[in-house]
């Protein structure tokens, strides 16, 4: 018998519930929304239709998916980062809510000194960092830089779903690296680079673990080795007056703020995230 997309909708909600889903309501909502090719506000606006056998199929195909533990944004090939629509793949991270402080504190810190910015996310995986302050900022000239060309291609996706070309451009580089020839300065450089140590991979959630790339996770035997090169080869990229911001993990804020300090980097500190962790570093050259 033909359901409704709230009775579909709660079918899939209550089998991510007794899964154990943290987030089965939102989960819940995308994957339904996905499969009727609907967005989560046009789902809401039509829950009282029926789905069609086609849906509840995908629906179902999905579902089973998510319940073998593979991440729902890779499923719904989809994720929103500060209000915009990410399209993420296994060759990138997803985006994570953690991830906004340092989009706000890069947006906050442009806003008050430089408008009109030149800025690098420096191993920007899906965009999402830079495609948040361009959309923010339409002064800013961002460019997106990563290792890795699947990387960049996804993040020029999401530069024009986004409507932002123009106001971004690439480079494919190393981060521990020095700068390519002609790459020019730039005002600010955030970067959320790889930061969990090589010998707690194998501890993460499985759904980290099994799914996401592990070359954008391992920092090395301390989750320092990204930090320490890029302060050592991009500082000369940047501006008089200019700032570095990372992202970084759980304990991690002062041996990053201290690695800043030794390179001759004033201001150094740190913001908390939602849950009272320090999460962005930040210091000025």
């Amino acid at each position: 018998m033909p359901r409704t997309y709230s009775e579909l909708y709660i079918a899939v909600r209550n089998a991510l519930r007794s899964a154990g889903v943290e987030e089965a309501n939102v989960e819940a909502r995308l994957i339904v929304a996905s499969a009727s090719g609907k967005t989560t506000a046009k789902l809401l606006q039509d829950m009282r239709l029926y789905a069609t056998d086609a849906v509840e199929k995908k629906a179902a195909g999905m579902l089973s998916r998510r319940l073998s533990g593979e991440p729902v944004a890779y499923i719904t090939g989809v994720w929103e980062f500060r209000g915009l629509p990410m399209e993420v793949t296994p060759d990138v991270l997803i985006p994570r809510i953690d991830t906004e402080v340092l989009a706000e504190e890069a947006i906050n810190w442009l806003t008050r000194n430089r408008r009109d910015g030149r800025v690098l996310d420096l191993c920007s995986g899906s965009g999402c960092i830079g495609c948040a302050i361009a959309d923010a900022l339409p002064q800013c000239q961002v460019v997106l830089a990563d290792i890795s060309p699947e990387a960049i291609e996804l993040s020029r996706r999401n530069v024009a779903r986004n409507g932002l070309a123009g106001r971004v451009s690439y480079m494919l580089t190393d981060a521990t690296k020095a700068p390519p020839v002609m790459s020019g300065r730039f005002d600010i450089i955030v970067s959320n680079p790889p930061y969990i140590p090589s010998f707690e991979i194998l501890t993460l959630d499985a759904s980290v673990r099994d799914y996401e790339p592990i070359w954008a996770l391992d920092g090395g035997e301390d989750g320092l080795n990204f930090y320490r090169s890029i302060v050592e080869n991009w500082l000369p990229s940047l501006r008089s007056g200019g700032a570095l911001m990372f992202e970084v993990g759980e304990e991690q804020a002062g041996p990053v703020k201290e690695i800043m300090r030794a390179h001759g980097m004033r201001d150094a500190v740190s913001v908390l995230d939602t849950r009272g962790v320090e999460r962005v570093v930040k210091a000025l050259v």
